[in-house]
């Protein structure tokens, strides 16, 4: 064997281990590819089942979000309270009464008219009733009747126990002739009565003041018939009332009752008089609180010497506080007005509640809240009619 065949034999044999490894290089490329090619299938799949399921849960929190309502809140302002408070007065007479007729007939004259200042037992008015006269002379004249019958009896019964001292009479007699005195006595007390009772109608035909005051109404003219006790609208004679003090009857809510105790002074203004002050005193109240208007009625009284505060003026009456009552204010729109009550929607972890509260002074535009509310509390603005208790809401800070 030559060298040159050598040498081909040994490339022959060097050469064959380098082929094989070049012929199995392809098949693992491509078992790389495919590996490679399913975990980029594999995460393109992960990740599109990702973003699904996240865009999935994103449109349900903004479904859930959505179905929330969104509500404005504001928080309540601190006010320092009130050191008085000023009510509403209906100013009225001491004493108002009305003057009916106690007799019967037709107005004779009348002595008074409206805005007529007069004394007790001051003549006003007088009525013509013939029929009542007559009677009174017709009792008169059968008293004197009964009383000449009473004076013979007692002539007849003394004169039959004379007698009887002596037996010229019987006793039979003498009882009938004592007896006959006593039934005659009783006849003319009744007789008397009877004549007094006629009097004193008869006086009635003269309307004289009961007590001093001002004559406000006159309801009558000359030649009017009058009937006595008439007790219809419109059929009294005179209307009388006694100014010299004033009752000023308010309601004080409940809130400021302290403020309303007997013996505690107040004082009055009126608009027609600017610049002035009526004082006054609390003399009483009604010692419960009315369940209508959960208020206190309480009169204050106030001394009207001169007579130029008249019955029936519209007044405004302030009343000292105790102590100062603190408060806050809320806008007026913040209200609800329910059957149970005045109320006032609030968000307390991030849901609602309807508040009952009680009001003080009205601003306009806001309110005075007494009770119920605190300066840290998020009042719902506007609510919905449809707003209830419990509801989960999402709060925003409403615009000043």
């Amino acid at each position: 064997m030559t060298v040159e065949e050598e040498n081909t034999t040994t490339t022959t044999h060097n050469a064959s281990p380098a082929t094989e490894t070049a012929s199995g290089n392809p098949w693992r490329g491509l078992l790389l590819v495919l590996l490679l090619g399913a975990a980029v299938l594999a995460y393109l799949i992960f990740t599109g089942i990702t973003a699904r399921a996240r865009a999935d849960s994103t449109l349900q929190r903004n479904t859930l979000a959505m179905s929330i309502p969104t509500v404005a809140v504001v928080h309540p302002k601190a006010s320092q309270g009130a050191e008085e408070v000023v009510l509403p007065g209906n100013m009225q007479a001491f004493i108002d009464t009305p003057i009916w007729a106690r007799a019967s007939g037709y107005l004779k004259a009348w002595h008074v008219d409206i805005g007529a200042h007069v004394k007790r037992g001051q003549l006003l008015a007088e009525i013509e009733a013939p029929e009542v006269d007559q009677q009174l002379q017709q009792a008169r004249e059968q008293l004197a009747t009964d009383q000449a019958n009473l004076k013979l009896a007692q002539i007849t019964a003394d004169r039959y126990l004379t007698l009887f001292k002596t037996d010229s009479v019987a006793k039979q007699d003498v009882d009938n002739a004592v007896q006959q005195a006593a039934a005659s006595t009783a006849t003319v007390r009744s007789a008397q009565a009877n004549v007094a009772r006629l009097e004193q109608l008869v006086s009635y035909e003269k309307v004289y003041a009961p007590f001093d005051g001002v004559i406000t109404a006159r309801n009558i003219d000359v030649g009017s018939l009058v009937d006595a006790g008439s007790n219809s609208p419109g059929k009294e004679l005179f209307h009388l009332s006694s100014n010299s003090t004033l009752r000023v009857y308010v309601n004080v809510p409940e809130i400021y009752s302290r403020a309303a105790k007997p013996g505690v002074n107040a004082y009055l203004t009126l608009s027609e008089f600017p610049g002035r002050e009526f004082r006054g005193t609390v003399v009483r109240n009604a010692d419960a609180i009315d369940l209508a208007s959960r208020t206190l009625l309480v009169e204050v009284d106030v001394k009207n010497p001169t007579g130029e505060l008249l019955p029936g003026s519209y007044s405004s009456v302030h009343l000292k506080l105790p102590s100062k009552v603190q408060a806050v204010t809320v806008p007026s729109n913040a209200l609800l007005f329910r059957s149970e009550g005045l109320r006032v929607a609030v968000v307390r972890n991030s849901k609602t509640e309807l508040i009952p509260v009680v009001l003080g002074h009205d601003y306009g535009d806001s309110v005075e809240v007494l009770s119920g509310l605190k300066a840290d509390d998020a009042v719902i603005v506007n609510p919905s009619d449809s707003i209830v208790a419990g509801q989960q809401v999402q709060v925003t800070e409403a615009r000043a």
